[in-house]
């Protein structure tokens, strides 16, 4: 049987995925920033101390969503960002499942190890 999928339309898809990830992220952030600058319109930003926050990435994410369903300008800022991280992961994702669909077993390989490569980088580079 042969598969009705064909290169261009994997292109296509990726294409678009790419294309509409960042508008879609850019939007987010957008939407958060204007959100943060009507509720911190009067405030002074100092930038004389920096205080590392170490948390881990699901705990990140976990305030980023509660702060989005809150309103938080800050935390949408944030989702958008993360939006924008998500995207090439997407197509890397989408990748493997084309490269699984033409059973193109080598490249499958190859995109399991960035892959991996990504998760441990999220994982365990996130909090240093």
């Amino acid at each position: 049987m042969e598969s009705k999928i064909r290169d261009r339309d994997i292109q296509y898809i990726i294409g678009n995925l790419l294309r509409y990830g960042v508008w879609i992220a850019l939007s987010v952030a957008v939407l958060g920033g204007i959100i943060y600058l009507f509720n911190h319109e009067q405030e002074t930003v100092h930038y004389g101390t920096f205080i590392e926050q170490n948390k881990t990435i699901f705990a990140l994410i976990s305030e980023t969503i509660s702060g989005t369903f809150s309103g938080s300008g800050d935390a949408i800022i944030l989702l958008g960002i993360i939006l924008l991280f998500l995207t090439p992961i997407l197509r890397v994702f989408f990748s493997l499942i084309a490269f699984f669909i033409e059973k193109d077993y080598l490249y499958v390989c190859i995109t399991l190890i960035v892959i991996g490569i990504i998760c441990f980088s999220i994982f365990y580079g996130f909090a240093h």
